[in-house]
């Protein structure tokens, strides 16, 4: 049975033929990748805005603009590593009906939709602070060596844990101006939470890349990639503990982090190795994990204005907060 994640009905076979090619290459078709460059932005911006004198639930505006930031930004992405990959990508099954790969955009037509899409999200970025508009500058130089990495290290899934979830660190600066420990903290679990879930999506293509001789943790971890995913989740969530903690957050939000863990249990209990459209569909599923992580976030916006209308004091744990 063939195996490709496009998806060439819906809503996509409703544009013009011509426009289809493009959403295709932005991959309009499979919103889980921007979901996934989101949901850490807005754990950061959400969690920093907790600690910021006069925000309630955040900025709704710099929810929007990076959401809008995450669509375009991963399209931008997934033109470069096409570019880098359009000769690996017609091997591949999954892979092989690409734009790029296939024919349909020529190396110019995809150079110039690319600059389009770069320049649209610069004029979101420089609506932000200026520690954001560092970090996001920085973080091209990351998604532009990303797609390399696949040839030289078997650890492409931590260089686009690296990678990926700037937004983690961006969001959280955009809501606070600064950067401190706890967003780094949060930056970590995000990095390991990815680690995780690419490792699951790397299992899609492990007879190709093997083939071919393209570098995975995939092939790395072999039989064994269910203990170090399960591993990576762990990390995940003690992080993510660790980050409600220091961010002062009530006991009540670190409770409701036994949401996301039952949900990475689900996913380790129902993970099929060798099944390419199993380890997509599993790998689909973080985005409910990364809305669930987003429960005992909220909560902990949620709770100091409920202590100060009912005045009962709502225990938490606290730690020294360092600023950089």
């Amino acid at each position: 049975m063939t195996h490709t994640d496009i998806k060439t009905e819906g809503w996509i076979s409703k544009l013009p033929t011509r426009w289809q090619s493009y959403a295709l290459l932005m991959r309009l078709d499979r919103p889980i990748g921007w979901w996934l460059l989101l949901l850490p932005a807005w754990w950061g911006i959400i969690l920093g805005a907790n600690g910021a004198q006069g925000m309630m639930f955040s900025d709704l505006r710099l929810l929007v603009m990076f959401l809008v930031g995450a669509i375009v930004m991963r399209g931008a992405g997934c033109i470069i590593n096409d570019l880098w990959d359009r000769d690996i990508d017609s091997q591949v099954e999954r892979t092989k009906n690409r734009p790029i790969a296939n024919g349909d955009i020529s190396l110019l037509e995809a150079g110039a939709f690319l600059s389009y899409l770069l320049f649209l999200g610069f004029i979101i970025l420089i609506m932000t602070s200026g520690i954001t508009i560092l970090l996001g500058v920085l973080s091209l130089v990351l998604v532009a060596v990303y797609p390399f990495m696949k040839r030289i290290t078997w650890w492409p899934q931590a260089f686009l844990g690296v990678t990926f979830n700037f937004g983690a660190l961006m969001g959280w600066g955009a809501a606070t101006h600064y950067i401190n420990l706890e967003a780094f903290c949060l930056y970590a679990a995000a990095f390991f939470w990815t680690l995780g879930y690419d490792t699951i999506y790397a299992h899609q293509d492990k007879h190709d890349d093997e083939v071919i001789g393209i570098k995975s943790t995939a092939l790395l971890f072999g039989d064994r990639s269910k203990f170090w995913v399960g591993l990576f989740y762990i990390c995940t969530i003690i992080l993510l503990a660790l980050t409600l903690v220091m961010a002062d957050a009530g006991i009540i939000s670190f409770v409701l982090l036994i949401l996301p863990i039952m949900h990475l249990i689900f996913q380790l209990r129902n993970w099929d190795i060798d099944d390419p459209m199993n380890s997509l569909l599993i790998f689909k599923s973080n985005r409910t994990f990364g809305l669930l992580v987003l429960v005992p976030i909220l909560c902990a916006q949620v709770l100091p204005k409920i202590e100060e209308i009912t005045g009962i004091k709502i225990p938490e744990i606290s730690i020294p907060h360092i600023n950089f």
